[in-house]
């Protein structure tokens, strides 16, 4: 699909979206033939951490609790998304959902209201020891971990948290639990590069599928910049000289992550390049931010408000259709390599993973 400058337009929260020649079908369709069928839901904007490439270092600034969706809500949410537009899976991310004292139920509602829908969540793991058998029970599948060094010192520089050890004990107890296939997903930084190798290794060792992602203008500060950033082949340079890897390419279209055999297998390794291998065109996701409002792409600042319509009485049909018209005007691509690219005014924290 070819990538065109779409701009960044900005609509009205509550805003009705145009709907002008959608098709009459029940999925979340946009004009360029996608179907969303993975739902990301932040639940807080809060985190126990503070990584440089996506939050300031005195966190963002605090949802009013009223502001935020409330467990209740999620779980009407969810159920709208998955019987009535198609949604397969779901997956909860934040700021951090361990930061919500409600996640077990919230889990656990969705689990009731949408039977067989895999749910999963993306964590940094901090304190997930005390609590990954409560969320298995409550019917969490699996999680995705955020770890971009197991060297402590450098994990303590990138997330300004000296928590590493509560990563991999978190990591410990979510096996045990059985939340797996356990994938961790690390954020290329020149500060990591070194430590791509040893990250690799671990993960090998311990038998959890890795994934590094190219950095994106998401960070709070509005420092990344093109000529910063690692790309995908400088780390398959990096790795080469370590590992013998053979390119396997993706097992699902959707699928963000192109992924490498490691020494022969079966274990791999994925790289998501986001900015130098876009996969816009082939994008099944939709989002929810932790305020209620549909985000059809983490560069939009384009945003449908469903929880004002929660709170005055809409119908369920009525929340689907709105949210039907978010995504038919999703754009054709982030265009972060298009000249005159602005990045969004939320952080990834913001946003949701």
């Amino acid at each position: 699909m070819t990538m065109v400058s779409v701009g960044i337009p900005t609509v009205r929260s509550g805003a009705r979206p145009s709907l002008d020649g959608r098709p009459d079908v029940p999925q979340l369709l946009d004009k360029f033939g996608r179907v969303a069928k993975d739902l990301r839901v932040s639940i807080t904007e809060k985190c126990s951490l503070r990584c440089t490439y996506c939050m300031p270092e005195e966190g963002l600034p605090a949802i009013p609790a009223d502001e935020l969706l409330s467990a209740t809500e999620i779980v009407r949410l969810v159920t709208i998304a998955v019987r009535q537009l198609g949604v397969e899976e779901v997956r909860f991310t934040g700021g951090e959902p361990l930061m919500r004292r409600d996640l077990e139920e919230i889990i656990a509602g969705c689990a009731e209201a949408v039977p067989g829908t895999p749910l999963s969540m993306t964590t940094n793991a901090v304190g997930l020891q005390h609590r990954a058998a409560a969320l298995a029970k409550a019917g969490l599948g699996r999680i995705n971990v955020s770890l971009d060094s197991v060297d402590r010192a450098q994990f303590a520089q990138l997330t300004r948290r000296d928590r590493l050890q509560s990563v991999l004990a978190g990591i410990t107890a979510a096996r045990a639990a059985g939340l797996t296939p356990i994938k961790v997903n690390a954020v290329l930084m020149p500060q990591t590069i070194d430590g791509a190798v040893d990250l690799l290794q671990w993960c090998h060792d311990a038998g959890v599928e890795l994934r590094f992602i190219e950095e994106m203008p998401l960070d709070a500060d509005h420092e990344w910049a093109r000529d910063n950033m690692i790309t995908a082949e400088r780390l398959l340079g990096v790795l080469g000289e370590h590992f013998e890897l053979v390119e396997v390419g993706r097992d699902d279209p959707s699928s963000p992550a192109e992924a490498w055999t490691v020494d022969g297998g079966p274990g791999t390794v994925g790289i998501i390049a986001s900015v130098t291998r876009s996969f816009c065109s082939d994008c099944d996701r939709t989002r929810l931010t932790a305020d209620g409002r549909v985000r059809s792409c983490l560069f939009s600042d384009q945003e449908i408000d469903l929880r004002d319509s929660l709170r005055n009485g809409a119908s369920d049909d009525d929340i689907a259709m709105a949210w039907r018209g978010a995504m038919w005007n999703k754009w054709a691509g982030h265009g972060i390599n298009v000249d005159g690219f602005t990045p969004p005014e939320r952080s990834m924290g913001a946003i949701g993973g």
